[in-house]
């Protein structure tokens, strides 16, 4: 504690310095509040299901059977993007 400084001045500060904490406390509260409704929020369906074409060529490709899928297994078993299939030329 300082000295010359008044009992009334030091409940003061002592005041305010638990306002300061207080404040900070509840912003966290806050803070974990909201990051908790958005981490929600990715819980619901997909905006595009699998079956719908995702681009506008997809309908094309299907009609004149060019139809790449989406995924592939790989040697491991693994279900990757297939991005060989879906970005070469068509014929």
């Amino acid at each position: 504690m300082r000295r010359g400084v008044g009992e009334k001045a030091q409940n003061h500060i002592r005041g305010r310095t638990h306002l300061r904490f207080a404040r900070g406390v509840r912003c966290s509260v806050i803070g974990v509040a909201v990051i908790g409704l958005f981490s929600l929020n990715g819980c619901v369906k997909p905006l595009f299901p699998n079956q719908a074409p995702r681009t506008q060529y997809d309908r094309y490709d299907a009609v004149r059977n060019q139809h790449s899928p989406q995924y592939v297994e790989d040697e491991f078993g693994r279900r990757v993007p297939n991005l060989r299939g879906r970005l070469t030329p068509k014929k």
